[in-house]
């Protein structure tokens, strides 16, 4: 097992998948506190390098293509503080941070991952719901099935018109979104269907951001992107990849896990909690088909052996 611990976070490889801890230090930006602690598994990983700098060393961890949620939707939009996939080394831990280096890319080797192939699910799990992103001009909540965007008083009179918008899933093709810069950030949904191209103050479907606190405003809307594009269809799925391996709009989601992983009821269409009353409360095959969708995210390193099975007990004692 190698491990590197820095002020910034923990990083430590099993040989099957890399634990990225963050830090908890004020100056640990919030994205990568609002995540929490990451489990990437070895098929997820593209590459791992030591970056030299003037005075400290940069780790930085490549994922796969259409691995990772997060990943996808803010590629290139993340400084080095803020992605949990990079972490800054004091110059006299570099001789650890190349040993874990050299312990990663060996067992790529050995396990022969096809680094530069794109994966065809998502091999890690989005952030955890609800969230909750409140704009310049309105407030976008979602609550793992419906996108709810709510307008506020300094919002446009098109959007006012429009009213409140409330998208299941199913309605929507992708979500987009910038970095807030002095009133120039926005969320955007994009619904299903053709559409034109509104600037980000009159659009229906989009809320722009402050930009007064610009890391805050940027976890939040990260994080919620990356909740949303983790329950669309795998971007791969119409390209004749795994078309079972992403929930979409309408799968059944395995059940949400507190901290103390414990399983939760999941959301149910109109964001109320689903339980045994619901609609797949006594489906013995929707139970089958989140017993599946556990055990990929048990081999995939996402929950543990003791969180597969407190979910699995949970789905069983609905039958």
């Amino acid at each position: 097992m190698a491990e590197l611990i820095q002020r910034d976070g923990t990083w430590d490889f099993d040989g099957e998948r890399l634990r990225l801890v963050p830090g908890t230090g004020r100056n640990v930006h919030p994205l990568r506190t609002g995540l929490g602690e990451i489990a990437v598994p070895l098929e997820a990983i593209a590459g791992i390098s030591l970056e030299p700098g003037r005075r400290r060393a940069r780790l930085r961890l490549r994922l796969r293509e259409g691995a990772d949620p997060l990943d996808h939707t803010c590629s290139g939009r993340l400084a080095d503080d803020a992605t949990p996939y990079a972490l800054a080394v004091e110059s006299e831990r570099t001789g650890t941070a190349e040993y874990l280096v050299d312990e990663v890319r060996t067992a790529l080797l050995l396990e022969r991952i096809p680094v530069d192939e794109p994966a065809g699910r998502w091999l890690l799990p989005g952030p955890s719901v609800p969230r909750v992103v409140s704009g310049g001009d309105g407030k976008v909540t979602f609550d793992g099935r419906v996108l709810r965007i709510e307008w506020g008083w300094a919002c446009e009179e098109s959007k006012k018109s429009a009213g409140t918008r409330v998208l299941p899933l199913r309605d929507v093709a992708a979500v987009e979104w910038s970095r807030a810069r002095w009133e120039s950030g926005w969320f955007r949904v994009r619904p299903v269907g053709p559409g034109v191209e509104v600037k980000p103050s009159h659009d229906p479907n989009c809320v722009t951001l402050w930009g007064l606190s610009e890391r805050r405003e940027t976890a939040e809307v990260a994080l919620l992107a990356a909740a949303v594009t983790a329950r669309l269809p795998h971007p791969r799925v119409g390209d004749g990849a795994d078309a079972g391996a992403s929930p979409g709009a309408d799968a059944p989601m395995p059940p949400l896990l507190t901290k103390a992983g414990e399983p939760t009821a999941p959301a149910g269409p109109e964001g109320g909690a689903g339980g045994a009353g619901g609609k797949d409360g006594h489906d013995p095959d929707a139970v089958l088909r989140r017993l599946r969708e556990l055990g990929e995210l048990r081999s995939s390193g996402v929950l543990t052996e003791e969180e597969f099975t407190r979910a699995k007990r949970a789905l069983l004692d609905r039958l």
